[in-house]
């Protein structure tokens, strides 16, 4: 059976579900530990810092929204870098530089899982590497069951999450006003802090990347209904929520705890909540947790499936790849194939270096595609989108990718951009080893209900 004989992907995604895929991708469990990192670089003018990386995050954000609009494709990432630049190569990087994202941090997530379960008492006894194994087993079985169990059980995690901040929120805001938000880190000769373009860029810098999220979402496009108006907007409309759970978050957390304390706090948030709700149980958080950790983990696994879907469909990926279950739709040979490599890294133990580098990994896909969308707009002959921004705006978020990516690799973890650089090297010596000869657009079909009638 070849790519046109294959069964289409389920519509099912409407714009208030897409819009929550998209903020559960960006809210998680970092920023409960990421907050204090922030406080320790900004003082008590963190919000700052997450404005400014808003900014700049919306820039791609927006970048992606438009090219969302105009192709609406499982490949993601991978489609539009053939669709702009015409070099496989370059488009076999970007489609497994974005797998190996995905990848990576379920395969991290599961043991997150399993140590947060060890804490109960019903499972402390219970092999961190079993639970972890079990976990994984149970997201595969989600995401093949279906993009619509999907998409719910996300909705449930993400209120579940984003709730858990709001609940900070609403028990901090009392003491909004009690503390000066301008509060700055002292010099290194003792002198008031000065906020100035360095300080602001370095805070900027550390929560840009509680942003990132929202490139999945072209992953899921072949399952939206209306993806040319549903799939720009859910990206913009999780952005901007985003953006205000966390100015309000950073703003609550120093006028609770004086950042000199947050910046240390083991964990930062729930200090938050025990000084201003003390008749909070402990255990509310670790739900929370687990909650969002899941929530991460299966955004991930739906993320990776479809990109190695499209990738299969554009001949870049081994055919077989490319099957879709006539009775549940999903793209389950995918969903096998990613089962064994997450579970093989999940077995490889800390995997921390390696998250870090698809960091970097990240932000250069983030460079090709904010470029490819100037290519493609400066081409007469592409479509419009029904989402479409000024040329201005890639090429600003292209700037902006280029300099994080430029800050990551000289001030960051030596590993990480060592591990980025031998994983980008393996990409090209498997293009090198299983080269396709030709790359092939398959025109999406349209899911018109038969063939759910007959699987029926």
């Amino acid at each position: 059976m070849g790519p046109d004989d294959e069964p289409p992907l389920r519509r099912t995604i409407g714009l208030p579900q897409m819009a929550l895929y998209s903020l559960g991708s960006m809210l998680g469990a970092g920023i409960y530990g990421l907050i204090g990192k922030a406080a320790g670089e900004m003082g008590s003018a963190v919000w700052l810092a997450f404005l400014v990386a808003m900014v700049a995050a919306l820039l791609t954000g927006l970048s992606y929204a438009s090219l969302g609009s105009r192709y609406p494709r499982a490949g993601g990432a991978a489609y539009v870098t053939q669709k702009a630049y015409g070099m496989p190569l370059l488009t076999y990087l970007v489609g497994l530089a974005v797998m190996c994202s995905g990848i990576t941090s379920v395969a991290t997530q599961s043991r997150v899982v399993a140590t947060t379960l060890q804490r109960s008492d019903l499972l402390a006894a219970a092999p961190t590497t079993l639970l972890a194994l079990g976990f994984l087993l149970l997201l595969a079985g989600i995401v093949f069951r279906g993009i619509k169990e999907c998409m719910w059980l996300n909705v449930i995690c993400t209120l579940v999450e984003a709730g858990g901040l709001l609940v900070i929120i609403a028990v901090g805001a009392s003491y909004w006003g009690s503390v000066s938000l301008m509060e700055l880190p002292p010099a290194e000769d003792g002198s008031p802090g000065v906020l100035s373009a360095t300080l602001l860029l370095q805070g900027a810098v550390l929560t840009f990347f509680s942003f990132i999220g929202f490139e999945d979402s072209m992953n899921v496009a072949e399952e939206v209904k209306n993806p040319r108006r549903t799939l720009p907007w859910g990206i913009v409309i999780a952005m901007v929520a985003a953006t205000f759970i966390y100015l309000a978050v950073s703003v609550t957390a120093v006028s609770v705890v004086p950042w000199q304390e947050l910046k240390e706090a083991a964990g930062p948030l729930v200090e938050v909540a025990n000084r201003a709700a003390p008749w909070i149980p402990p255990a509310v958080f670790v739900v929370i947790t687990l909650f969002a950790v899941g929530n991460t983990a299966l955004l991930n696994y739906v993320m990776a499936s479809r990109l190695v879907y499209g990738m299969s469909r554009q001949g870049l990926l081994p055919r077989a790849l490319g099957h879709v279950h006539p009775g549940r739709r999903t793209p389950h040979m995918a969903i096998l194939a990613l089962l064994a490599l997450v579970v093989a890294l999940m077995l490889a133990g800390d995997i921390t270096a390696l998250a870090s580098a698809t960091v970097i990994l990240l932000l250069f896909v983030f460079t090709i595609v904010n470029v490819a969308l100037v290519v493609l707009k400066r081409r007469p002959e592409e479509p419009r989108g029904g989402f479409e921004v000024p040329i201005f705006v890639p090429v600003l978020g292209a700037a902006v990718c280029l300099a994080l990516l430029g800050n990551r690799v000289l001030t960051g973890d030596a590993t990480a951009t060592m591990l980025a650089g031998v994983m980008l090297a393996g990409i090209v010596a498997l293009y090198a080893a299983m080269r396709p000869k030709r790359i092939i657009d398959v025109p999406v079909r349209e899911d018109t209900g038969e063939e759910a009638v007959r699987a029926g």
